[in-house]
């Protein structure tokens, strides 16, 4: 369990940068933050970053910094778990106005809901978590699976935290393969219940949230059967203990114990033993059993309602992704204000040591990430604003892009927090600099909400169904004019673009860069594609297996479509800035964030014909000029994130 002892006292904390007083206490002196004149307002950055929103970030921030949200000191986890829930509770009774239905008395308001949710992100991994299983994951799927008489029954108590409910999908034996769930749940019509079991080991339902200790209700996937018929996976509410605590009978409950972070929740495994619950258990607004033991279902297709099923995940998705790029945020917070206070060798004798920032290679190594946090601030925010409009529709497109962000989103930060931790040297390595806890809590975002490389193979066989989709209603003319067109699309852009890239101006031409993207994305998709026909059609292999063997093939489609969707939202928010003053350093970012991903694939470019030796090496050039352009303005614009002193906690960082 991670170790929290960032509210220490300034005169408990020793550091490199220490010198002890006179009656022999040890007192921090940290040199001043060397700030540069940027030419723009951090408040106003912070306001457009904060958007529409900024009351409520403001009031989550106003409660988090108070006394009652010192962060946990010590190693006992049980007592961890108990300040988690005291501030779970706490934060409920705050939000759940906006996460309830009007019908209700709620405002059902999912911007504002997540805009607190962000926030929170700032104080602790565990706090955030807690809160996500108790209202995206359980509250969430009795919001979205079920039906008024659900709403009205459990929604009350999950939003005030009076009910304290779980997740329970991941199996032992069965993680991404949600369909191949060991769990039942048979219909038995003389008592009108359903009966959920656990029939082996492997069917024990694990790492879930809220289940080791404090969870009453669980919303269980389980493979339905009505009359002797398997009807696929459903969910259903299952009681797991009393009002008092205790496990209700043939309920089995292990307490995962500690965990590499995120000690705060109480992870635990739950096994089922011929454990009854009614028939309004099951959350039945895409499929029912009657009175008369009938199944009834306006989505006929086992598949497509499965995916209407697990869309409560799309909603977790967007969260994890904002979550993680606020610890990145924090992480880069902490680095760049050191490595502008920090100073270590000089030019020559006599002369002052140089800032850690003036370096180029910190600034090859922080700038790019910085970069990239901008940008994928920028394309969430999109996706909530796409999500919250068409969230009743979903489909495809809001499925691959929650998919992709949140992969790309959760292994940025955990990239960024271990550049940010190595850049500050062994300051960084203190657990006071709380890079420790950001690292130990941020690592499990990878593999839960549905594990990133899963995800990504997700995106691209989305990305060859739609292509499949403009597809099946052409003859075969039809198909190879297509094609064609879409090669001589490429290419014309390619033979323009070659033509500008003989200035290196033209690297910072935003539609210039979004053009590399795109082609890129559209050259990898097409040829994935064709691979998939040849060995489906040619060689007789079967969709699966051929998934399976171009599975390198189809990682590295879905990361192209990830970065030019964070491109193009980025492009986007600069263009919306308020004010011209803010245009030039987002304008900066953009291109940083746009170049270095050009940078790290220019291999692919070169493979393929789409760039010379000597356009290589300009964009390489430009990358580290853009660092040190935006060094100037850094420490200016992790200010604009409006990360609290008391939410940052790091002695090194602290403004």
């Amino acid at each position: 369990m991670r170790r929290k002892i960032s509210r220490m006292k300034p005169e408990q904390v020793v550091s490199s940068l220490s010198v002890p007083s006179q009656t022999g206490e040890t007192k921090r002196q940290y040199p001043p933050i060397q700030r540069h004149f940027t030419g723009f307002s951090t408040d106003r950055l912070q306001s457009y970053l904060d958007g529409v929103h900024a009351d409520i970030r403001n009031r989550i921030k106003s409660i988090i910094t108070g006394p009652d949200f010192h962060y946990f000191e010590g190693d006992d986890y049980e007592k961890y778990r108990q300040q988690v829930l005291s501030w779970t509770t706490r934060l409920g009774k705050e939000i759940g106005h906006w996460f309830l239905p009007q019908s209700l008395g709620g405002a059902q308001d999912l911007p504002k809901f997540i805009a607190a949710l962000e926030t929170i992100s700032f104080h602790d991994g565990s706090l955030l978590i807690k809160l996500g299983v108790q209202f995206g994951l359980f509250a969430g799927s009795v919001l979205r699976l079920g039906t008024a008489y659900h709403h009205r029954t459990y929604l009350p108590g999950a939003v005030s935290c009076e009910l304290l409910g779980g997740f329970a999908m991941t199996e032992i034996g069965h993680g991404s393969n949600v369909q191949g769930l060991e769990t039942t749940a048979v219909y038995d019509p003389e008592n009108h219940e359903f009966i959920i079991n656990s029939p082996t080991y492997s069917s024990g339902k694990t790492y879930i949230g809220n289940a080791a200790r404090d969870g009453r209700m669980m919303a269980v996937f389980a493979q339905l059967e009505v009359g002797g018929i398997e009807r696929g996976v459903h969910v259903f509410l299952v009681p797991i203990r009393d009002a008092e605590g205790r496990t209700l009978p043939g309920v089995t409950i292990q307490d995962n114990g500690y965990k590499m972070g995120l000690n705060g929740v109480d992870n635990g495994s739950l096994w089922f033993h011929q454990v009854r619950v009614p028939s309004t258990a099951l959350l039945d607004r895409f499929a029912k059993v009657n009175i008369n033991g009938g199944y009834e279902t306006q989505i006929k297709s086992n598949n497509a309602r499965f995916f209407a099923t697990i869309g409560t995940l799309v909603g977790g998705r967007i969260t994890l992704a904002l979550a993680a790029n606020s610890m990145a945020k924090a992480a880069l917070t902490i680095a760049i204000r050191y490595a502008a206070r920090r100073r270590q060798f000089g030019s020559g004798e006599g002369a002052p040591e140089t800032l850690i920032l003036d370096y180029p290679a910190t600034q090859r190594r922080l700038m790019p990430r910085l970069a990239m946090v901008y940008g994928i601030h920028f394309a969430v925010r999109h996706l909530i604003g796409i999500q919250e409009k068409f969230q009743d529709l979903g489909g495809r497109p809001i499925e691959s892009l929650a998919a992709a962000l949140k992969a790309f989103a959760t292994w940025n930060a955990i990239r960024t927090i271990q550049f940010c931790r190595e850049s500050c040297g062994g300051e960084g390595y203190m657990a006071v600099n709380r890079f420790a806890a950001l690292k130990a809590d941020v690592e499990i975002f990878a593999t839960f909400e549905g594990d990133n490389t899963v995800l990504l193979q997700l995106v691209a066989k989305n990305l060859l169904s739609e292509l499949k989709d403009q597809l099946k209603q052409m003859d075969r003319r039809q198909v190879t004019r297509f094609l064609l067109r879409q090669t001589l699309n490429a290419l014309g852009k390619r033979v323009t673009l070659s033509k500008l890239k003989k200035e290196r101006t033209h690297l910072l031409n935003p539609e210039a860069q979004l053009a590399y993207f795109r082609f890129r994305e559209t050259h990898l998709l097409l040829r994935a594609g064709e691979s998939f026909r040849q060995l489906t059609r040619r060689h007789r292999m079967d969709a699966v297996g051929a998934f399976n063997l171009l599975q390198p093939d189809l990682l590295e489609l879905a990361h192209a479509y990830a970065e030019r969707q964070i491109l193009e939202r980025f492009i986007a928010g600069v263009q919306k800035a308020p004010d011209q003053s803010l245009s030039r350093p987002l304008g900066q970012l953009a291109s940083l964030f746009a170049l270095t991903q050009l940078e790290m694939h220019k291999g692919w470019y070169l493979e393929n014909g789409f760039m010379s030796g000597r356009q290589s090496k300009a964009i390489t050039e430009l990358v580290s000029s853009l660092c040190e352009q935006v060094r100037h303005d850094a420490v200016a614009l992790v200010d604009a994130f409006g990360i609290p002193d008391e939410c940052l906690a790091a002695p090194i960082g602290l403004a």
